[in-house]
């Protein structure tokens, strides 16, 4: 009866391991469409500080065994600039008799993002392979390319389990490692932390939360302190994802 009692409790132990084993793929649904929300902060001293809001429609348009293409389109954009003792301000949804001067000129430089339809292809572990902008406004491929601010490993995790993702943009090179938290019925909780190298030299941190079953980030925040040319920079990027 002892025996039979251990070997029931190894049994029990191998399968709940194997049930917090999880394997993160992106199972988006065709015709689906998503709500976006991405806030953006930077900090330098006394020398410039920036807060920025953008709000983006995804459709996905087909799902093909391990790929999808999808569409996205900016619908609203604000930022708040202060450099040099100079405030700026714009805001996608004020016409241009509600903007001042710095605004219309903000307005003229971020105002064709706003008619761009950005075309993605991606694979199920987030991985974004082929975009396309129509009209070709210059930026917006590369802001798509980087939006995917995680890309999935190929094996199960399980609590405690960890991953890394290399992202280069601008002259830096971003070493992100994630850390498996806890995992729910419902949500897969991570850990960030990870270091900068180029250009600029830091640290990164924050975490985010996965839908377990469509393994779509619901919500991200990732925070980056930064040394550039002497001077510390810090940012900060939250970003929420809904399905409609």
């Amino acid at each position: 009866m002892k025996k039979l009692l251990v070997l029931f409790l190894v049994i029990s132990a191998n399968l709940s391991v194997a049930q917090d084993a999880v394997l993160l793929r992106l199972k988006y649904e065709k015709g689906a469409t998503y709500d976006v929300d991405m806030n953006i902060s930077q900090e330098m001293g006394a020398v410039m500080s920036m807060g920025m809001n953008i709000n983006m429609d995804i459709k996905v348009l087909d799902v093909a065994e391990d790929t999808y293409d999808s569409e996205m389109k900016f619908t609203k954009m604000t930022m708040d600039m202060l450099q040099g003792g100079q405030a700026m301000s714009f805001d996608s949804t004020k016409s241009d008799d509600e903007l001042d001067e710095a605004g219309k000129m903000m307005k003229a430089q971020m105002g064709p993002m706003l008619t761009a339809v950005i075309y993605a292809k991606g694979n199920n572990l987030g991985e974004i392979i082929e975009v396309k902008v129509e009209p070709n406004v210059p930026g917006v491929a590369e802001m798509a390319k980087q939006s995917s601010n995680v890309v999935y490993p190929k094996e199960a995790l399980s609590v405690g389990s960890t991953w890394t993702m290399t992202k280069e943009e601008k002259g830096m090179k971003m070493a992100f490692l994630y850390t498996v938290k806890s995992i729910t019925s419902d949500i897969i909780a991570v850990d960030l932390s990870g270091d900068v190298t180029g250009v600029a030299t830091g640290t990164i941190s924050g975490n985010m939360s996965i839908d377990k079953n469509s393994g779509i980030p619901m919500n991200s925040l990732i925070n980056m302190n930064m040394s550039v040319n002497g001077q510390e920079l810090k940012t900060k990027a939250a970003m929420t994802m809904v399905k409609r």
